[in-house]
Formats: C-alpha cells, structure tokens, sequence
C-alpha cells in the first residue's frame, strides 16, 4: 500500500513536470499540515479521558493515538512483557 501511494505520488510528479505546473503546495508545509491534522484528531480522545478522570498513561497513548498518528498499528503485547520482573 505505501509503495503504491509513493509510486502514485511520483507518477503525478512527473506528470506535473511534463505539464510545467507546480505541485499545488509546498510539500513540506503540506505534509507538516497533515501531521498537524493528525495529532490535533488525538486531543480529543485525551481531552475525554482527562475530563472523565481516566489516566492517560504512555502505555495508552502508544497504543490508542500513535497507531492514528502514524499509520502503523501497535503490535500486540508479547506474553513476558505483561508481568514483567519485580512487580
């Protein structure tokens, strides 16, 4: 899937250089944008949860709003790291 959307993005590239049009924004503020779009969609789950009372915890920020953020789902816990030593 990300190889098709680079590909696509490289194709229309191309395209946009044989026509002489440039890209309809600067990529780095448009790819900044969307960053911003996606961490600003994961305040609202954090807000909810401060407002209920409800600990956000790194543990429940990695696996709730990273996997949103980034495209890339958390793996599962392994078995070990449930209980881990001394606790």
């Amino acid at each position: 899937m990300y190889l098709m959307s680079i590909g696509a993005g490289i194709l229309i590239g191309v395209i946009y250089a044989l026509m002489n049009v440039r890209s309809p924004a600067p990529p780095v503020i448009a790819l900044l944008g969307l960053l911003g779009i996606l961490i600003g969609e994961q305040m609202v789950p954090i807000a909810k949860r401060v407002i209920s009372g409800e600990p956000v915890s790194l543990a429940w920020f990695s696996s709730t709003c990273v996997p949103k953020i980034t495209g890339i789902e958390a793996p599962p816990p392994r078995k070990d790291d449930t209980n881990p030593p001394g606790v």
